[in-house]
C-alpha cells in the first residue's frame, strides 16, 4: 500500500469513546484513489475489491449480437429507411435495450477530438484533477473512484461530469463550467465538449423519433418532450489494474436517466447481462452504443426496459469512454402517452419529474438493476405519508 494513493489511518492505541467516530469519519475522508500509482500496485485495497459472486471472468466472455441502426436513410429523410431503423430499435428494445448507431451524422473529427482531450484532463497531478471535485450529493464534477460516498465494491475508475443544457440561452453552460472550474487554460476543452454536447442532442433526438416510430406512438411525442433536454455529459477513465480479476470499473446498474449515447475507444470492457449472463459489446470506433434508462422506461410504461449493465477493467491499458445521458428539462412530468397504457396494460409506474429520481440515486440509493421500482415504492410511500399529515 502506497501512502500517497491510499492513506488509512491505523493505530494500535485505543481511541477514547467520545473520539470514536470522528476516527471513524477521518478514515473515511482520508481514502483517496490516484490511479497514478496504484495502476502499478500488484495488490489493490480492499474497497476495491468486489465479492466474489460479481467478480468479472477474465477468461471469457461471449460477445453480444447487437443491432447496427443505420441512420443514414433516416437522417435523409427516407420514409422506408425510417421505418426498417425503427423496427429494428424496437427489436433491440423489447430484447435488452442496446442497440450501435452508424451513419449518424456526427463528425468524427470532433468524436476524436472528445477522446483526445480526456487526456488533458485525466493526466494530470490529483490534486489539479481536484479543482473540479464533486461534492457529496451531486452529480457533476470530478470524481476519483466513489471513495467519498461509499466504502465498498469502489469501482476502478475516474470520471468528470458536468451538465448540458439545450435550453435557450444556455448555448455556452458547457464552456463556461470548463473556465469557471479549471479556469482559462481549459476554454478550448469547454468549447469541444459544449459542441460534442449538442451534436449528441441532436443525436438523441432523432433516436427518440425512432423510438416512438417503434411503439407506435405520434412520431413527434418523445422529441418534443426532450427538446430543452437538461442532460449530463460524463468523461470515463478507466487506469489499469494489476488485478482485474478483482474489481469492477463500473458495477452492475441500470442508467437512471433517459437514454444514454455512449463511445468507447478501441479497449473492450462494456458488458451487459442478458439471458442470465455477462456479454460483451465490441468497440466500434464508427458507432454510438445505445442504451435505453429507467426514466423512458418510465415513458414507455414498461414496454422498454432498461438493461443491468457494467464495465470491466484490463491490466494493460487505460480504457476511455464518452456518455451523454439525456434527460428531460427538470420541471417536465414523466408520464406515459395515452397509447401506451390501456386494461391489458395499465400504469406502472407514477408520475415523477426527473430531478427527484436524480436526488433518490445521489443521495438514498445506489443505482442498481431495481432502481425505478425502488424509487416509485418510495415515491408513492412519501405521497401516502404526506396525506395522511395533512388529514392529521
Amino acid at each position: 500500500m502506497t501512502i500517497n494513493c491510499m492513506i488509512m489511518s491505523e493505530t494500535s492505541t485505543p481511541q477514547p469513546a467520545s473520539n470514536n467516530n470522528r476516527h471513524k469519519d477521518d478514515q473515511k475522508k482520508s481514502l483517496v484513489f490516484d490511479a497514478t500509482v496504484l495502476q502499478h500496485e500488484s495488490s489493490i485495497p480492499p474497497q476495491f475489491v468486489w465479492p466474489d459472486h460479481e467478480k468479472p471472468n477474465c477468461s471469457h466472455t461471449p460477445e453480444l449480437q447487437v443491432p447496427f441502426v443505420d441512420l443514414g436513410g433516416f437522417l435523409s429523410g427516407d420514409h422506408d429507411a425510417s421505418i426498417r431503423a425503427s423496427e429494428l430499435v424496437g427489436e433491440a428494445c423489447r430484447k435488452h435495450g442496446f442497440f450501435l448507431v452508424v451513419n449518424h451524422g456526427v463528425d468524427a473529427n470532433l468524436i476524436s477530438d472528445a477522446h483526445h482531450y480526456m487526456d488533458c484532463f485525466f493526466e494530470q497531478p490529483l490534486h489539479e484533477k481536484q479543482r473540479a471535485q464533486r461534492k457529496l450529493g451531486e452529480h457533476c464534477g470530478y470524481a476519483s473512484s466513489f471513495t467519498g460516498r461509499f466504502s465498498s465494491k469502489l469501482p476502478w475508475k475516474e470520471t468528470l461530469s458536468f451538465e448540458y443544457s439545450a435550453q435557450e440561452g444556455s448555448s455556452h453552460i458547457v464552456e463556461e463550467y470548463f473556465q469557471r472550474t479549471l479556469g482559462q487554460d481549459f476554454a478550448h476543452l469547454g468549447k469541444v465538449y459544449q459542441e460534442y454536447c449538442s451534436a449528441m442532442s441532436r443525436l438523441s433526438l432523432g433516436i427518440m423519433e425512432l423510438l416512438a416510430m417503434s411503439l407506435g406512438v405520434n412520431r413527434s411525442h418523445f422529441k418534443e418532450f426532450f427538446e430543452e433536454n437538461e442532460s449530463i455529459m460524463r468523461l470515463n477513465y478507466y487506469p489499469p489494474c494489476q488485478k482485474p480479476d478483482q474489481t469492477l470499473g463500473t458495477g452492475p446498474h441500470c442508467d437512471p436517466t433517459s437514454l444514454t449515447i455512449l463511445h468507447q475507444d478501441t479497449v473492450g470492457g462494456l458488458q451487459v447481462f442478458v439471458d442470465n449472463e455477462w456479454r460483451s459489446i465490441t468497440p466500434n470506433i464508427n458507432a454510438f452504443v445505445v442504451n435505453i434508462g429507467d426514466t423512458f422506461m418510465a415513458l414507455s410504461n414498461g414496454r422498454y426496459k432498461s438493461c443491468l449493465h457494467r464495465a470491466v477493467v484490463n491490466s494493460m491499458s487505460p480504457r476511455k469512454s464518452l456518455a451523454f445521458f439525456l434527460c428531460p428539462r427538470k420541471d417536465k412530468v414523466v408520464s406515459p402517452p395515452p397509447e401506451l397504457v390501456d386494461s391489458v396494460n395499465p400504469r406502472i409506474y407514477p408520475d415523477f419529474r426527473w430531478p427527484a429520481l436524480l436526488e433518490f440515486t445521489q443521495k438514498h440509493y445506489r443505482a442498481d438493476m431495481n432502481t425505478l421500482q425502488t424509487f416509485s415504492n418510495w415515491l408513492l410511500q412519501q405521497q401516502q405519508q404526506q396525506k395522511t399529515a395533512v388529514v392529521l
